[in-house]
């Protein structure tokens, strides 16, 4: 049985993080099923999640602790299971773009867990308006909605709430 680890990783961003820890996880016979790695400030910061067979996770363990001591590299392992299908819940995506302004993510992660839907995904970046140069702020969500839920009830509450915080907004659902 196929044994599944998530491996968290931060450290000051250089050259080589990413093909050492990549390494390191190949070497000790695991396989990257699913990963997210981005630039966040002066970090690096990497999620993976990793498969192996019944003695991968000890290797891992073992090799990320001394990669972290060598490289100052902060390494969180744990061990976990297949995600379970969604069933009854409907995917869909939100795009959002405003102004930049402290609170878009929370107000937003409110909004959904108020209604009992599901954040499975979140990306945000923040940048500058090409012509003004105005600090704007983007949102992609990815979302989970229970079938009990209305669709066009959910779009119609959205929509004012984002029209209150002054969001451009777009909820749709995934085409797989």
């Amino acid at each position: 049985m196929n044994q599944l680890l998530v491996i968290s990783a931060v450290g000051a961003d250089r050259p080589g993080m990413v093909h050492e820890l990549t390494r390191l996880v190949l070497d000790c016979g695991g396989n990257i099923v699913e990963s997210r790695m981005t630039g966040l400030g002066s970090e690096f910061a990497m999620l993976l999640l990793v498969s192996g067979n019944w003695h991968t996770p000890t290797k891992l363990e073992a090799e990320l602790e001394k990669l972290s001591k060598a490289t100052g590299l902060t390494v969180n392992v744990r061990a976990t299971q297949e995600r379970k299908s969604a069933g009854d819940q409907l995917p869909y995506m939100v795009d959002v773009v405003c102004l930049d302004q402290p609170g878009i993510v929370f107000n937003l992660a409110n909004f959904f867990t108020a209604r009992g839907i599901n954040i499975s995904e979140l990306n945000t970046r923040s940048y500058n308006a090409a012509h003004t140069g105005a600090p704007m702020f983007s949102v992609q969500i990815n979302i989970d909605i229970p079938a009990r839920i209305q669709l066009s009830g959910l779009r119609e509450e959205f929509m004012e709430f984002c029209d209150q915080l002054n969001l451009d907004a777009v909820l749709e659902p995934i085409k797989s």
